[in-house]
């Protein structure tokens, strides 16, 4: 007999890469844009923004063209695609009974120093995304799918960077 309360096993990963392929061509299908979040972080990044200082975005072309004038930052298929990504994401690991607070580290690593080296990669991660005009998601993904060279050099960067670094930062995990 299983506990109610533990975990559901995960999708078989063929399976979750067939289904994510098919949202992506359901995405392009439906929104003519690919998957991502880089644009959409972006885009509630300038409501913000309109809140505290909107003469500030009127006067600056690249905010102004996301939400200068009338018309409205939230209004894009990528911000609604964001919100769906979150409460699905959520709700999948409430169903899943997944859902929980917690600190995934290695055994030689405080809470502190996690919490730093990831609020540190996220922000690294974030500034990248809008340096490369995607995020991992966008560029990989959707840019792939489209064979863009661009978008394979970016993940072969990645995957290089990744193992690289790895090897500087692996004793935090052993």
């Amino acid at each position: 007999m299983t506990d109610s309360k533990q975990a559901k096993p995960y999708i078989n990963p063929y399976l979750g890469g067939a289904l994510l392929g098919v949202v992506l061509f359901l995405a392009f299908m439906i929104t003519g844009n690919g998957l991502g979040a880089s644009g959409a972080i972006n885009r509630v990044m300038v409501a913000i923004l309109e809140l505290v200082a909107p003469n500030h975005v009127d006067r600056v072309g690249y905010l102004a063209h996301m939400g200068g004038g009338t018309s409205f930052s939230l209004e894009s298929s990528g911000v609604a695609m964001l919100v769906g990504t979150i409460l699905g994401g959520f709700a999948s690991g409430l169903i899943n009974r997944r859902v929980k607070v917690e600190i995934r580290k290695g055994p030689r690593i405080t809470n502190t120093t996690r919490i730093i080296m990831a609020i540190l990669g996220g922000l690294i991660m974030g500034y990248g995304a809008r340096l490369a005009r995607g995020c991992t998601s966008g560029q990989a993904l959707s840019g792939g799918a489209v064979l863009s060279v661009g978008s394979f050099a970016f993940m072969f960067s990645i995957f290089i960077g990744a193992y690289a670094l790895a090897y500087f930062l692996r004793r935090l995990w052993n």
